[in-house]
């Protein structure tokens, strides 16, 4: 049975867990930039001070990049104060989620430790194998010339699988008429050549087109070849207005959650026009997310939230809402049966867009008397139209209609409130998970169990330690690779 000390350590992870989803220090609705950063840092100075082995168990979760690589840099600047077996796991669970993150992080966060002064073996070791990892150094000199530089320079790594003239390179990279490495020998040539910028990565070839003076529609037309899906996605809508039609992104191959800000992105008018393929698109996605749990829910009502706040921030442009339509294509893909009401009562879920206040109580009741196997919420929890009608609602329901919880609800909330070290929460009788992206939907209500009270540390813990296998055991091959 479960201490309460082991209740408020199991509520505190939980607390933690929310925050490490869905804040990354940047500005909300609500909360300016500053507050975010420091409620932010708060939690992980007091969650390493207190549970650094869960602490680290976290990185096996679906948190976001900004605080995966957070939770690595203190787990390595401070390294003395582990255990052997706890810097025998550390290094397990941060060798696997480096290579899970964009390559700009690791080489920032290795740059980060670098200014602190943190240049201990176990860093050296976990460097070294993580660039032993990477399949082309000699695109990474490129592409990231400045991180792989600080990198090798800081700790002295030669690595097995790098060029014999990387470092010539990366440190006098004029120094030389000829590389014989393609790729560099392309960045050596398209000084003076423009042919030759078209062989190399998009961010390093728009420096030299800059320089070259090549018109910005001819060049994205020539670079479209070598475009990344994301790249493609992110300039599709200039190269076109520019009347470089040659760039356009193949969306069914898209990630769910940034097709959704993508297809909010769009004028309304383009949106109608394309209906047909930006529907498809996200049906699509959502399907490949649902896998093989696709029509196993049963009947779930979906209540999503476009009110004004679902806008964001201008970091985080109308995030909250592209997370919320992602949602609703993923419940839809889920459940056998569905039902979806947004906030604003509107029914076109593609012409969704920020607009109103947050009548959440009324849609909560609306969704009820569908009689729904599952009802998720997707809100920020500002609940104002009146205010705190969701949350009696709530109250009522579980305490004295449904006391055997016939119906599963849970609060999936993709916004951080910094003033409570915590996403909003609509009641203490319902479960509520912080969500950065519709994908970990269906982890994330797995999470919810245990913010429902039902369970305790040990189940937490043991949960925890299952992610983290899996996420070892995953990683284990590429390493023997």
């Amino acid at each position: 049975m479960d201490t309460y000390a082991d209740l408020i350590a199991a509520d505190d992870v939980l607390l933690f867990v929310n925050a490490a989803i869905t804040s990354t220090g940047q500005r909300e609705f609500h909360d300016g930039a500053d507050e975010q950063r420091l409620s932010l840092d708060f939690l992980h100075a007091y969650m390493l001070g207190n549970y650094r082995d869960l602490y680290a168990g976290v990185l096996a979760l679906d948190i976001n990049d900004h605080n995966a690589v957070l939770i690595v840099r203190r787990l390595l600047e401070t390294a003395g104060e582990a255990t052997t077996d706890q810097r025998r796991s550390e290094g397990r669970l941060i060798a696997a989620r480096l290579t899970a993150l964009p390559p700009q992080r690791v080489y920032g966060l290795f740059d980060a430790l670098r200014r602190a002064g943190v240049n201990n073996r176990r860093t050296r070791a976990i460097a070294r194998d993580w660039l032993a990892a990477r399949k082309d150094l000699a695109f990474d000199a490129v592409k990231y010339r400045r991180g792989l530089k600080g990198l090798l320079r800081h700790t002295h790594l030669s690595p097995a699988n790098a060029p014999e003239e990387l470092g010539a390179f990366l440190f006098a990279p004029r120094g030389r008429p000829h590389y014989a490495t393609p790729l560099l020998e392309a960045w050596r040539r398209a000084h003076h050549e423009q042919a030759a910028l078209y062989e190399l990565p998009y961010t390093a070839a728009e420096g030299f087109a800059a320089r070259h003076g090549i018109p910005r529609d001819v060049f994205l037309e020539r670079m479209a070849p070598r475009l990344t899906r994301l790249e493609t996605l992110r300039l599709q809508g200039s190269a076109q207005a520019r009347g470089a039609t040659g760039v356009r992104a193949d969306l069914a191959g898209m990630p769910l959650t940034r097709l959704a800000a993508y297809v909010l992105s769009l004028p309304v008018d383009e949106r109608l026009g394309r209906r047909a393929e930006l529907t498809g698109a996200l049906e699509t996605a959502a399907g490949r997310v649902a896998g093989r749990h696709r029509g196993s829910w049963g009947r779930v009502t979906g209540v999503l939230d476009d009110s004004f706040s679902s806008y964001g921030s201008g970091h985080k442009r109308r995030r909250p809402l592209a997370v919320a339509l992602a949602c609703h294509h993923l419940l839809a893909a889920l459940a056998a049966e569905y039902t979806v009401l947004w906030t604003s009562g509107r029914t076109d879920s593609l012409l969704a867009h920020p607009s109103g206040p947050t009548p959440l109580g009324r849609r909560i009741l609306d969704a009820l008397e569908t009689a729904p196997a599952r009802l998720v919420i997707v809100s920020d929890g500002w609940d104002n139209a009146p205010p705190g009608l969701a949350g009696e609602v709530l109250r009522v329901w579980r305490t004295r209609l449904d006391p055997g919880r016939r119906t599963g609800i849970v609060h999936l909330n993709p916004v951080y409130d910094a003033a409570d070290f915590d996403v909003r929460r609509l009641s203490p009788t319902v479960p509520t998970a912080g969500i950065r992206d519709a994908e970990d939907l269906p982890a994330l209500v797995e999470l919810a169990q245990f913010a429902e009270g039902r369970t305790g540390l040990a189940e937490l813990t043991a949960y925890l330690d299952g992610r983290a296998a899996r996420m070892t055991a995953a990683h284990a091959p590429e390493r023997v690779r």
